[in-house]
């Protein structure tokens, strides 16, 4: 995957300092801003607090916050979750960290069953107002149990809110978001991102609204509609076939659950071809919800089949080599985009 820095497309504030901070270091200053904001946000699970969790992304907020706040859990995913979804309940903010996205598996019930039916089952009376992070993605060799992206499963879910930042400015903006809000969320961080993407943040509060996709490049011959990581593919993608005229429009999603329906369809409409790319396995993917969404409202504004480019329906392999062959390339939307290109 290419260590591309690109810059989003956002309001500009007039007076405000900026920093530039890398995508973890965003994640860690939106949490510490939240703690210091609102007493009622918490922060637990495997390896928070003196260790920072294996990536290190909130090292040190435990020096800030003291041990009643940045709590390292036992090794039950489960277990703490579930104590999350209680203390949310009784009035608290909890965020809950999963080391690795692949760990989904094992609060399934907490999350699934109870964070998102409890307001539906109580007639409105109970809010579970709680974030759940989680990795997800290839890329660190880490074989087939850490090294998935399981987020289409919680988006099918009623109930549940789903983000997925791929700028350090959203990654900081959706998380507050997400704290602020009072269904649970679950925010997917892509692993790759954490220390080779920066970019330069207002000093000042902000936050980036779920749901809301972003037009990451304006183009006129086919639309990349994708999220996270696979961003950067989509925008060197683009940088390389414009070269030879073909023009891509980049979105960005941010959130899958609720998605920007709206951005998604304006843009088919706009292009006639596009291009749905996603790391996640084919079978079942969210890139099949895309392609029904478009079949379904925007059919006669195309001018060619809805393509999709995804990782293939195997385990991610731990082979270096066998792992970049797993991942979707430049190269692959390079190709595909040609295809439509010549309809």
């Amino acid at each position: 995957m290419p260590d591309t820095v690109a810059t989003a497309q956002r309001p500009q504030t007039s007076g405000s300092a900026v920093r530039e901070l890398t995508f973890a270091e965003a994640i860690r200053e939106a949490l510490a801003e939240e703690m210091r904001r609102d007493p009622t946000v918490v922060l637990l699970g495997e390896d928070v607090a003196e260790a920072g969790t294996p990536f290190k992304v909130v090292k040190g907020l435990v020096d800030e916050f003291g041990k009643d706040r940045v709590v390292d859990t036992p090794i039950s995913e489960a277990g703490f979750t579930g104590l999350a979804v209680g203390a949310a309940m009784a009035g608290m903010r909890p965020v809950v960290d999963i080391m690795f996205g692949d760990f989904m598996t094992l609060i399934m019930d907490q999350v699934v069953n109870q964070a998102a039916k409890i307001h539906y089952m109580s007639g409105g009376k109970w809010k579970v107002p709680m974030v759940i992070r989680a990795t997800m993605g290839a890329t660190r060799r880490s074989a087939a149990e850490h090294s998935q992206s399981l987020h289409a499963w919680p988006s099918h879910v009623p109930g549940l809110k789903v983000a997925i930042p791929s700028m350090p400015y959203d990654a900081k903006g959706l998380i507050k978001s997400a704290i602020r809000d009072n269904d649970p969320v679950l925010y997917f961080e892509h692993k790759y991102l954490y220390r080779r993407i920066k970019e330069e943040l207002p000093s000042e509060d902000f936050t980036v609204p779920i749901r809301k996709a972003i037009i990451r490049r304006k183009g006129r011959d086919i639309s990349v509609i994708t999220y996270g990581a696979m961003v950067y593919i989509a925008l060197d993608a683009a940088k390389e076939l414009a070269k030879e005229g073909i023009e891509l429009e980049v979105l960005d999603l941010r959130s899958l659950l609720p998605y920007d329906r709206e951005a998604v369809l304006e843009s088919a409409k706009k292009t006639s071809k596009v291009i749905l790319l996603h790391e996640d396995t084919k079978i079942g993917g969210f890139a099949g919800e895309l392609a029904a969404l478009i079949s379904e409202e925007a059919f006669d504004y195309l001018d060619g089949p809805i393509r999709r480019i995804t990782a293939p329906d195997t385990p991610v392999p731990y082979s270096p080599p066998l792992e970049e062959f797993f991942l979707p390339k430049v190269s692959d939307v390079v190709r595909v985009a040609r295809e439509l290109h010549a309809y």
